[in-house]
Formats: structure tokens, sequence, C-alpha cells
């Protein structure tokens, strides 16, 4: 069934103050502190460009408390000014009173960023729609804009109060990201076929479990290839990694992955071999040849070879997070390799996530892969079947704040 939603013509946004909801939650280097690359930000400026003659009031999240990535957004402002041509200004603050002021102070076509939304406690947590809409953080803000255009897509899967409790305070509509993503993903829908490849990296591994168990009940994971964090915690659950992987609830999260793969362990395909820091640079072993699950880095190049035979037999490949720590050269090269077989696939093939989307670019590839999302966990549930806090959000303000224009076309030629 067609989401029903609003978008940025279905509203009068001119000379008002628009809360702009959006994921610029960048990569950053884990030495220098520099944002690693742009593409959020340059999905976020097209939604600006377009309400030039409103007062754009830009948030955004970045990183998760107590990890080196949880920064000020000062730098993201600077580069999205440059991204724009013109200035963007920022504040030091999220609903204090500086930034309530800077915000009444905007004239039209001024945008302001906000500080990182995660530095409010209330940021942190979820809510239903009714909770999230009596947050402080919402209730001070509301004050203060006159409508609110959602466009996070990368984070549409977490029922935050910026992503949930405005469509029933303020006219509410979806941004150029979000309409772009869901009308691509309705594309994809009608063509895929499989079997379906599901070949999941990164260190969120409680996330990756919960896609894992998503996709599977949706018809969606014939083969998963796991590798990253999530792949040695998969090692330990099936006895091939000594020691601790070293994350948080660490037993309970093996325990589920040996329940995943006693259910059916053809399923489920893990590295033969990993890459770890050692004298002279890269060495590849073996996985019980693992003496500190922090040495591993990447996966190793008989691992790169087998899951890309998979990748290169799937009707339709899904791939999120990256194998290893391809920020460094030596240990890009799982990274690389399963990227260039997604590119050379026949099948359907989706990437997701900010940091997949960033290796693309810098391998030259990114033209070759049927659908490219900046989203990582809101991408997986949506192919997953599930609902979408943010999806949720937009069809109850289109039911609130009107009917778009096409939808009344399309009711009057039924008639």
């Amino acid at each position: 069934m067609p989401i029903k939603l609003l978008t940025l013509e279905d509203l009068e946004l001119e000379g008002r103050r628009v809360f702009l909801r959006v994921d610029i939650n960048t990569p950053i280097h884990p030495e220098t502190g520099a944002l690693m690359e742009r593409t959020r930000l340059e999905e976020a400026a097209l939604t600006v460009k377009d309400l030039s003659k409103s007062k754009v009031v830009v948030a955004s999240h970045q990183g998760r408390v107590g990890r080196s990535d949880y920064t000020s957004l000062e730098a993201h402002a600077r580069a999205l000014g440059e991204i724009l041509g013109r200035e963007v200004s920022f504040v030091p603050d999220v609903f204090g009173p500086e930034a309530l002021s800077r915000i009444d102070s905007l004239g039209d076509g001024g945008v302001l960023m906000l500080d990182n939304l995660r530095f409010t406690a209330e940021e942190n947590q979820e809510y239903v729609p009714g909770e999230a809409e009596r947050t402080f953080l919402v209730k001070r803000l509301r004050e203060h804009v006159d409508a609110c255009v959602l466009d996070a897509f990368s984070t549409a899967h977490r029922a935050s109060p910026t992503v949930v409790g405005f469509a029933g305070l303020v006219p509410t509509c979806a941004g150029r990201t979000v309409g772009r993503e869901l009308r691509m993903l309705d594309r994809i829908a009608t063509v895929e076929k499989g079997p379906y490849v599901t070949v999941l990296g990164g260190a969120k591994v409680n996330d990756r479990l919960e896609a894992i168990d998503a996709l599977i009940a949706n018809g969606r994971a014939d083969r998963v290839l796991l590798s990253g964090v999530v792949g040695l915690v998969f090692l330990k659950a099936a006895g091939k990694l000594r020691g601790d992987v070293g994350v948080d609830k660490e037993q309970a999260l093996v325990v589920r992955a040996r329940r995943l793969m006693d259910d059916d362990a053809d399923r489920f395909v893990l590295p033969s071999d990993l890459a770890v820091r050692a004298e002279g640079g890269r060495k590849e072993v073996e996985p019980s040849q693992v003496a500190s699950a922090s040495q591993v880095l990447d996966i190793g190049s008989k691992s790169v070879d087998r899951f890309a035979h998979y990748i290169k037999g799937a009707g339709t490949v899904f791939m999120s997070g990256p194998p290893g720590a391809f920020e460094w050269e030596e240990f890009s090269v799982g990274t690389e390799g399963l990227l260039r077989a997604m590119a050379s696939s026949l099948g359907t093939t989706i990437i997701s996530g900010g940091h997949l989307s960033t290796a693309l670019r810098k391998y030259g590839i990114h033209d070759q892969i049927d659908h490219i999302s900046t989203a990582g966990g809101a991408l997986v549930q949506y192919l997953a079947g599930k609902r979408l806090p943010l999806v949720d959000a937009l069809e109850r303000a289109a039911e609130k704040w009107g009917r778009p224009p096409h939808e009344q076309n399309r009711q009057q030629e039924a008639a």
C-alpha cells in the first residue's frame, strides 16, 4: 500500500520558521577528528535549498555517548555552508535560551544549525508519539517553530522526540531525502528476486542480530555473510574464536548468535581467516590463531573470495556495515573486495550506511550499485517489512494537516 505523506509542495513554508530534522551523522576520522565525507550533508543541502524562503532550523544527532564521534556539530555547520555556498550559522545549544533566541531572530532565508541533539538526555530515548510531544525538548522548540520537515531517513527506525514528536503539533512533511528513499525502495521491490544474500559487518552487534531476525522472518536472507565485530561474535558462538570480543553484554549476544546458527547453520557464512595488526602491518590468520579480538581489523583474503562467490550468485544482495577498518589502507582489503563484488554482481544491489557510502566513493564504483542509502538500521528494518516511526509520523501528519494534491486528484479521478 502506498505511503501517504505530505511533501514540501503541500505546505505553505515561505517566511515560516521550519524545524528541519536531518541525519548528518558523519564518519569521523579516529585520529584527526575530521569529517571523512559529506554525503549526508549533501543530501540535507537539497532540502535546505528548497526552503530558501523559509527560516530554517537544522537539527541532527552525531555519534553515541562515550564514542570518539560523539562531538559538536560546529564543523558540520561549516561544511553545510560550503556546500550551499552561503552562511549556515551555528549555536552551541539545543533548546536553551541561546538557541531559542537565535531561532526567533532568524530572517527569511536564514539557516541556523543547533548543536548535537544527543547532548540532550531526552533525544537518547525512544517514545510513543504522545509521550514524545510532552518532552521538554519538543515542547520548548515547538513554541518557536511553525512547521517541521522530516528528512532523516537514516534514523527513521528510532522513535526519538525530534523524529516523532512534532507531527501532531505543527504541520509536518517529508524532505527530499526521505521522499527519494521511499520512491526508490518501492521501485526495487517490484524487480528484486532471490536468492537473497545479506552481507553484514560493522560494530553494532545488537542491531545486526535484530536485522538478521527480521530479514529471515521476511524471507530476505537465504545466505547471511558475517564480518566485522558481528562476525567475531558469531565466530565465538561457533567455538572458533578464543577470548572475549569486547562488546557490551557479550555473553547474551553470543547466546543469541548460537541460537540463530542452531536453527539453521547452513544459512550463515563466517570468515575463514582474519587480518590482524602485527609487526610489519597486516597479517592474515585463522580465527583460532587470534590471541585477542582487539587485534582483528579486517577479514582475510580467503574470506573475501568466498563471500564474493555468494554475492555474485545472488538475485538480490544487501550489504550493511564495513567488514574492516577501511580507513587504514592495509585493512581495506575486505571492504574494497566485497564492494567490488557487489559492483560486478548481475543481481539487484543495495548498499546501506554512511561508512559504505564513503567507501564506494573512495573506490569510484558508486555508479555501479543499484541503490545506495546512507541509512543503516532504518533501511534494514524497511526491507524486512518493519514499520518505521518516522514514516508513521509522516502518515499521522498527512491525516491531520491535509491530503496531498496528487492524492486528491486520484480520488477525483476514481469518483
